[in-house]
């Protein structure tokens, strides 16, 4: 697969890597096809397995190639990856503050006041944690593309492809409540895979960005890992632990967490 896409441009890769995430999310989505409600406890344990893939994503492959990348920079090498992480869970804070949205846990919204409906309120949470995922994995590859240590095609790689094992659940995760609140099952999985329509997106603005503004790089990256630990923080490890202790997803973190950095040491 590294083969394969290395032959094409930066951009390419990163419309390649975003939509191969969408379609995984597409996928779980599908799911609400075969059944009209999904296991409590199976839910739990592929959110905390998606937890703990964005977790390993964002030191392997964000937050360690923008410490490398730093070292040929007028400033101390920690002070990008430190700059950008906050930055990127600031941002994620600011949005969440802002754009009505709700929690598939909670009853009472969040942002600001809005007469949607419920069912938009969640897909609307689930599309707006996707934006640092495609994210993340454009900023991957327009890395790669600057030809520096410290980021390749296959670290680039193996970010789509945890990305996408995670985004499988967090479809099935929009979708089954919505087929629970009564919708078709057709009109669930359209709205459900919708939520991952906006990473290709946000993965051609990544590495469009890093491509022009190389000095960026480092920030880039880190921002993304920011944002990404925030959205486990605010939304899937709390979300999975909605029904009080369970092993169940801790379990799945640390599967998460083991599969993604295996695919980035195979494929990095």
């Amino acid at each position: 697969m590294v083969a394969f896409i290395e032959h094409y441009s930066p951009i390419i890769q990163a419309l390649l890597g975003t939509l191969f995430t969408w379609g995984l999310t597409a996928l779980g989505s599908g799911l609400v096809f075969l059944t009209k409600d999904v296991s409590r406890k199976l839910l739990n344990g592929l959110l905390g397995f998606a937890s703990g893939v964005m977790i390993a994503a964002s030191y392997w492959s964000l937050l360690a190639p923008a410490i490398e990348l730093s070292q040929d920079l007028s400033v101390p090498s920690w002070l990008p990856a430190v700059v950008g992480f906050l930055l990127g869970g600031a941002f994620l804070f600011a949005v969440d503050k802002l754009l009505p949205h709700m929690h598939m846990s909670q009853e009472t919204p969040e942002g600001v006041k809005s007469s949607w409906q419920r069912s938009v309120l969640l897909i609307t949470a689930i599309t707006l944690h996707n934006i640092p995922e495609g994210l993340a994995v454009g900023v991957a590859f327009g890395a790669a593309a600057s030809g520096l240590p410290g980021a390749d095609v296959g670290s680039a790689v193996a970010l789509a492809i945890g990305i996408g094992i995670q985004n499988f659940p967090e479809g099935l995760a929009v979708s089954a409540p919505l087929r629970r609140e009564g919708w078709k099952a057709k009109k669930a999985f359209v709205y459900g895979q919708f939520s991952g329509m906006v990473e290709p997106v946000a993965g051609l603005l990544g590495a469009a960005a890093t491509l022009l503004i190389r000095p960026i790089l480092p920030y880039a990256l880190a921002f993304a890992a920011g944002a990404m630990i925030y959205v486990v923080a605010e939304e899937l490890i709390p979300e999975s632990k909605c029904e009080g202790h369970s092993d169940v997803p801790t379990i799945g973190v640390m599967l998460g967490f083991a599969v993604m950095m295996l695919l980035d040491v195979a494929l990095g």
